[in-house]
């Protein structure tokens, strides 16, 4: 007899942040249709991946239900050499500029605002971070800091270090 095989969405647990939250309205001839914008940093820091999400719904919490659906989609991962990034990188989103560093070990996370936010989904013990750019919109910064993650580049091994492994 045939078994019917039964899928069931088992989704990994992943760390939710709510970066921004505004109220957009669209004009139209009878009036303002309101609605509700969501910006969710999603992340697996055991993992080091993280992704960010931006939608729109007829209320905060289903604008907040798409947006994680949309950021677990857009899933990045970090790389990470020992504790820290591999490299400096600066990325540019826009008017939002983010300048991203390594740091030594035991130094944690220094970073502001929507940046701090998405380097601690990411998983990256050791970071510091500056928001170089001239906006502090949370959704530039976002997406700047997520260029900036996506352009890091891991170390390549030498030799030596080859013939170890």
């Amino acid at each position: 007899m045939y078994k019917r095989r039964v899928k069931v969405n088992m989704k990994p647990e992943f760390e939710t942040t709510i970066l921004d939250i505004a109220r957009v309205a669209r004009v139209t001839a009878g009036g303002k249709r309101l609605s509700f914008r969501a910006t969710v940093a999603v992340g697996k820091p055991e993992s080091f991946q993280v992704g960010i999400g931006i939608e729109k719904g007829k209320d905060v919490a289903q604008a907040i239900q798409k947006a994680t659906r949309v950021a677990q989609k857009n899933l990045i991962t970090v790389p990470v050499v020992g504790a820290t990034i591999p490299h400096e990188v600066v990325a540019k989103y826009s008017a939002a500029k983010v300048l991203l560093k390594p740091a030594k070990k035991g130094k944690g996370i220094i970073a502001g605002g929507i940046v701090r936010a998405i380097l601690k989904l990411s998983g990256i013990p050791n970071v510091t971070a500056k928001v170089l750019g001239r906006t502090n919109n949370p959704i530039n910064n976002a997406r700047a800091t997520i260029l900036a993650l996506k352009s890091l580049k891991p170390l390549k091994k030498n030799n030596k270090e080859k013939e170890k492994e």
